[in-house]
């Protein structure tokens, strides 16, 4: 996975905005306000991704390429090194159930005005 495939697939999601609000290099991709994914732009060496707390352990005990959430929150959070031992495929499910975990939490209201949305 590059940094373009990265990126395309995450934009593809309904309500989702890209920004960069710490700093030039860290490319942040948020639904409906929440942050649910984030990588270095430079280097593109891994992405964060939000995860339910007993499957981001189990996830880093079955992948070299899982690690603790890099200065994120490591319960809640994961990082997913690319091209290592964890296929794209998989590396796209993991960002979608970031962004699912990440609109279960919204509030009602949000995620009807979500729904509504092309």
């Amino acid at each position: 996975m590059n940094i373009e495939e990265f990126r395309e697939f995450c934009i593809a999601m309904k309500g989702v905005t890209e920004e960069l609000p710490f700093d030039e290099d860290t490319l942040v991709f948020k639904v409906m306000g929440k942050m649910f994914a984030l990588t270095g732009m430079e280097t593109f060496a891994g992405v964060n991704v939000k995860c339910e707390p007993e499957k981001a352990i189990e996830l880093r005990e079955q992948y070299n390429a899982v690690k603790p959430g890099y200065h994120m929150s490591k319960k809640h959070w994961n990082t997913i090194e690319v091209n290592s031992d964890m296929p794209d495929s998989e590396i796209r499910q993991w960002i979608q159930h970031s962004y699912d975990l990440v609109v279960s939490k919204l509030p009602k209201k949000i995620k009807e005005e979500l729904k509504t949305m092309e």
